[in-house]
This record gives structure tokens, sequence and C-alpha cells, in this order.
């Protein structure tokens, strides 16, 4: 699978950890920068990555910013991305089966290294559960193709 990647500088350094840890799973990952911890603006690496997704060129991505709010904040005004902030292996995991989530946002702040792997972990490895889930995307579809036009 193909994931593509994207931060500002406060995700700099856990993109990178998080990047290497997925290539060595044998995943290919497209990194949209930013490529050093000098501050830039997160609104541009997120929709970097959104419109990948959105465009269809890549299933899942992956932002990391301070907090996990900005890039989420950004990646949700594109059509098609479902981004969620996940803090812990169970809200990534929810991420997944609940909200089909194909953008996952991170805190290089807010969490180590370690928790980072075992969220993305649960993530990547948690189908999504459709039935009443599902019911419910339908409601965020309904609601997408009314804003967005």
């Amino acid at each position: 699978m193909d994931i593509v990647m994207g931060s500002d500088h406060g995700g700099f350094e856990l993109k990178e950890k998080l990047k290497s840890y997925l290539q060595n799973k044998g995943y290919s990952v497209m990194d949209f920068g930013t490529y050093r911890e000098e501050s830039c603006d997160y609104p541009d690496y997120a929709l970097l990555v959104a419109q990948a997704i959105s465009d269809g060129e890549y299933k899942k991505g992956i932002l990391v910013d301070g907090t996990g709010g900005g890039v989420s904040l950004t990646a949700n005004k594109v059509k098609g991305v479902r981004a969620v902030t996940a803090y812990n292996r169970l809200t990534g995991s929810y991420a997944s089966e609940h909200d089909d989530c194909n953008v996952l946002c991170l805190g290089g702040k807010m969490l180590g290294e370690l928790v980072a792997k075992d969220i993305v972990d649960a993530w990547l490895d948690t189908p999504f559960g459709g039935a009443r889930h599902q019911r419910r995307l339908n409601k965020v579809e309904d609601i997408e193709r009314k804003y967005f036009k």
C-alpha cells in the first residue's frame, strides 16, 4: 500500500520517524514535506496530502503538526477527505473502524514515538466496520454534497 505523508515544523521529527517505520514495514511512502524543522504553515502541507487523497492518487495519508488539530481542520475542507486526529491506539482503531478515515492526523508535540507507531498500526490494521457506521458516513456524505459545490 502507498501512503502519502506531510507535516509542518511541529510534526517534522515525528513524521520522519513514522516514515522510516512504515518503509521498514514494507509500505511505499510519498513525503510531501516539510523537509526541515524551520517554521512553516501547516495548511500548505495538509492541502497537498488532502488533495492527493481527494484525487484518488493515494488511499491513505498521514499528517503531523504540533497537536494534530490544524492539519485535521485543513484536510477536512477538501471534498472526500475524512481526517481524524488520534491520540491513542483506540482512537486510531476507531478512526478506521467507525469513520473509514483516509487521513490520520497526529500531534508531534503531543505523542511519543512508540504511541504514534501504535496508533498508526491500529489505524492501518483495523478494517472499516460498515453497517451502522456506513449509515452515519452516508449522512456525512450528504452534508458534503450540500456544502461542497
